[in-house]
């Protein structure tokens, strides 16, 4: 089985990335919120949790997919997080072989525009019913443990994300 490729560019044509933003929500403790995949397999099981994520639409601004993202995916607004920071530069990953061949487009994979927020809210801010559920369930989770829990192939990107917002891990 061949390595999964480095998160950075790499010589990789960004032209062949679908644009997509990455968030990941820090508590006041530290942890980072992690959704369950809705409709996940038996034996996906494992690997069923990630941070919201989704594509930048045309027209549409990194930062304007982030907010709308955290909406759709989790019910939360602008006003139940603060931005903490955005990672540079755009982290890749690419799709397997069996879903690139199911899917239909011209990506070979993902770029994602990371952002880290502190959450202001409460837990009961979360609607993961707002938007057609991405997520059947949620909880909160160490940073560092997150590139074990997500998809295989995403796991480079999880990995350096969780190294660049190590500094967020700390109780405020």
């Amino acid at each position: 089985m061949k390595p999964p490729a480095h998160p950075l560019e790499g010589g990789r044509d960004p032209s062949l990335y679908r644009p997509n933003v990455g968030l990941a929500i820090f508590s006041r403790r530290g942890h980072v919120w992690l959704g369950r995949r809705a409709g996940v397999r038996k034996d996906e099981s494992k690997h069923a949790w990630q941070m919201p994520q989704g594509g930048v639409d045309r027209g549409e601004t990194p930062d304007q997919a982030a907010i709308r993202e955290l909406g759709e995916e989790t019910g939360l607004r602008s006003k139940h997080v603060e931005l903490l920071e955005e990672v540079e530069p755009w982290l890749y990953y690419d799709f397997p072989p069996a879903l690139k061949a199911r899917l239909a487009g011209p990506y070979y994979g993902q770029r994602q525009k990371w952002f880290a927020f502190r959450f202001i809210g409460s837990d009961t801010d979360f609607r993961l019913d707002d938007h057609t559920p991405e997520f059947d369930a949620w909880r909160w989770a160490q940073l560092d443990e997150t590139p074990d829990l997500v998809i295989p192939f995403k796991s480079p990107v999880y990995a350096e994300v969780a190294t660049r917002f190590a500094k967020w891990t700390q109780p405020v």
